[in-house]
């Protein structure tokens, strides 16, 4: 396999390009097979790039974009209106072969837009899904979609499940557990959406289809793959970060009350710390866009340097699994 590349909009996020560029550079070296192409504002870029020592240049390309799509711009707007954003030309970059992949902070939305216009979805898909991992009692599950949908029907569920089921596969997954979330797990429960849906994965061949899982047997394993509709999971999604932090908080908060609860916090650190990574969202970060033809990770516009490192690493996760290749060719089988 060649070296892997990688197109990182640069100017995307609530930071913009610092902490892209500070984990740009962290990835190379921890990846010394790894080529990036930043792209944005190169003057801006490179005095960045500047600041830091022993940067090996052979793997990292900075490509000029004139334009920045904002956070709160209308897809239209960027998809119309600013040919030479940042956003956009690293999906090109992506498109032309120039890049294996691409990962962007920047506005959700246009990321969308500007992904199905410019790389088109794959044969048989209707439209492109969110995925990411949250944690559970057993490991992770991938849960789509994340937010790109709102409104689907039980064929956009279907291609949901397949997709998500080859996702987990290249996530080292075997036979990976799917199941639609619902409101309960009894056959009569949920809309007609999630029923139809239901009844075509029942006889999907070779998917491990294993019925409906309600919210609490999200965390607590039940399935490697969870379905919703985009409205549900990004609630969802959105819900387990702030609880996990405000548990992190509680216990801390607990722990600082007197001397005694002091002493016993300073024992249980090691513990607390373990955990609060284990559930931190900088470690998981990173949304994948399923079903495109390309591989696009969408990292959280408010990432740490070591969250915007994560969605970096997904990407070339998916592009060492050939990830759009072999979700064409599951849903050849399935479709």
């Amino acid at each position: 396999m060649s070296a892997p590349i990688i197109a990182i909009d640069a100017m995307g996020g609530d930071f913009g390009p610092r902490n892209i560029v500070q984990a740009s550079i962290a990835c190379l070296l921890a990846t010394p097979s790894l080529h990036l192409t930043l792209v944005g504002q190169a003057s801006l870029i490179e005095e960045l790039i500047a600041r830091h020592s022993g940067v090996d240049r052979s793997r990292l390309r900075v490509v000029n974009a004139s334009e920045v799509i904002t956070m709160d711009e209308r897809p239209a707007q960027a998809l119309r209106g600013k040919p030479d954003s940042s956003m956009r030309v690293a999906l090109e970059l992506l498109a032309s072969g120039q890049a294996q992949a691409c990962v962007s902070a920047g506005n959700t939305g246009a990321l969308m837009a500007l992904s199905r216009f410019v790389l088109k979805t794959l044969p048989g898909i209707d439209r492109p899904a969110m995925v990411a991992a949250i944690p559970t009692q057993r490991g992770f599950c991938q849960l789509l979609d994340l937010g790109a949908n709102v409104d689907c029907t039980a064929e956009h569920l279907y291609q949901f499940a397949v997709m998500g089921s080859v996702a987990a596969e290249a996530l080292g997954v075997p036979r990976p557990r799917v199941a639609l979330l619902n409101i309960g797990i009894e056959d009569m429960k949920g809309n007609q959406q999630v029923k139809q849906a239901a009844a075509r994965l029942q006889t999907a061949p070779g998917l491990n289809y294993v019925g409906f899982v309600e919210g609490d047997g999200v965390y607590r394993g039940e399935a490697d793959v969870v379905v919703c509709d985009g409205f549900v999971g990004n609630i969802l999604l959105k819900s387990s970060e702030g609880l996990a932090t405000m548990i992190g908080s509680r216990i801390e908060a607990l722990f600082k009350q007197n001397l005694l609860t002091m002493a016993v916090g300073a024992l249980a650190m090691p513990l607390l710390k373990r955990l609060r990574a284990d559930l931190a969202p900088a470690r998981h970060n990173g949304a994948s866009f399923l079903g495109l033809q390309g591989i696009v990770v969408k990292s959280h516009g408010s990432a740490s340097v070591e969250g915007f490192q994560s969605a970096i690493q997904r990407a070339l996760i998916e592009i060492q699994e050939n990830l759009p290749q072999r979700t064409s060719g599951r849903l050849e089988e399935l479709l």
